[in-house]
């Protein structure tokens, strides 16, 4: 079944999508011992911050041409972003980040739609480029999950 939401639905939802995603990274930072760790989810935090803000500006009509109205409907599944796997305390931290790195992709992909239905103009292009930033934090927590799940030996 298609889930038919507003703009306005959506972009209270991308929100609060990205506010969770500020606690969980700001809470993985605390507890990471590993400085490029800390450095990382530190970063993306904040970057994810700046998200929020740019979601809000929008939904208060202050980005101007090219954006939808916030009553019009969207006619497209976007089930996978809204409903995330809940986090264990007793998580591996290979597995956190393998969490975090499926909330980029989803992220990316949640963004990525968003544009398609947009007209061509500042929007959509704010739009397709907070797709390439979730893209490119899924690279940073890919590239962490490696170095956790297949550390280096002495050996190579």
């Amino acid at each position: 079944m298609t889930t038919r939401l507003t703009v306005q639905s959506v972009l209270e939802k991308a929100i609060e999508k990205e506010i969770e995603a500020q606690h969980l990274y700001r809470d993985l930072s605390q507890k990471m011992t590993d400085a490029a760790a800390k450095d990382a989810f530190s970063q993306l935090s904040r970057e994810e911050k700046g998200h929020e803000e740019l979601l809000r500006k929008y939904l208060r009509g202050e980005i101007g041409v090219g954006g939808l109205k916030k009553d019009s409907v969207l006619d497209y599944k976007i089930a996978e972003y809204l409903d995330q796997p809940e986090i264990t305390p007793d998580m591996a931290l290979k597995d956190t980040f393998l969490l975090a790195a499926n909330r980029e992709k989803a992220s990316h992909e949640f963004y990525t739609k968003l544009a398609v239905v947009h007209p061509t103009g500042g929007v959509k292009k704010l739009l397709e480029q907070l797709a390439a930033q979730e893209l490119e934090h899924k690279r940073k927590v890919e590239f962490l999950y490696t170095e956790v799940a297949f550390p280096q030996t002495d050996g190579g």
